[in-house]
């Protein structure tokens, strides 16, 4: 059997799930908001220990790599790298955190609160970017979203700082676009992605 390890800190969720074959055999997702340090490590070790495997069953981890918390985003990174680089035979993948929000079969406009006003935005259309991850304003974003919307775009993210409802999930959409991503060829290289004005 395959294991993948899926690892997202980069918001106010801490997130970990592990697939065996491409399928959910362990996944658990909550708010976390600036103790994603505390809750990760002890996260993983539970997924391992109830599905019985050690670290080295693990075949690749999928971590997302930013926009978002500048301490969250190098977090779940950070332990990705460590484990790919004292495990060589464990792939390391990545994906944008605003990418992970949706699902490689939907359109979708996905939101990370960027502080002060801002967000970091993207929107896909069935796994094709529309709009690269960016940092706009808010005012900006709601002018986007009354533009997408009536097109069938779904808000997806945390967005209650815009007073708004939307779903906010990364392991299913991790998990769809897990065959889509790129293996890391040179792990020590790896960085987080930081959006700045």
């Amino acid at each position: 059997m395959k294991y993948s390890l899926l690892l997202d800190s980069s918001s106010t969720l801490l997130a970990v799930a592990i697939l065996g074959d491409g399928e959910f055999l362990y996944r658990n997702s909550y708010s976390a908001w600036q103790r994603q340090s505390e809750f990760m490590i002890p996260e993983i070790e539970k997924a391992l220990n109830k599905l019985n495997i050690g670290l080295l069953d693990l075949d690749e981890v999928m971590v997302t790599k930013g926009p978002g918390s500048y301490t969250g985003v190098r977090i779940a990174l950070t332990i990705a790298k460590t484990l790919c680089t004292i495990a060589p035979k464990i792939k390391c993948k990545t994906i944008s955190s605003l990418k992970a929000l949706g699902s490689v079969t939907e359109n979708y406009i996905a939101l990370i609160n960027a502080r002060s006003e801002r967000s970091y935005v993207a929107i896909y259309q069935k796994g094709k970017v529309v709009l690269e991850d960016c940092i706009l304003t808010n005012d900006e974003v709601r002018k986007l979203i009354n533009q997408y919307s009536p097109q069938g775009f779904n808000v997806k993210g945390d967005v209650k700082y815009l007073n708004l409802e939307a779903p906010f999930e990364v392991l299913e959409g991790m998990k769809s676009y897990l065959d889509q991503c790129e293996v890391e060829e040179d792990i020590l290289t790896l960085k987080p992605l930081y959006l700045k004005d």
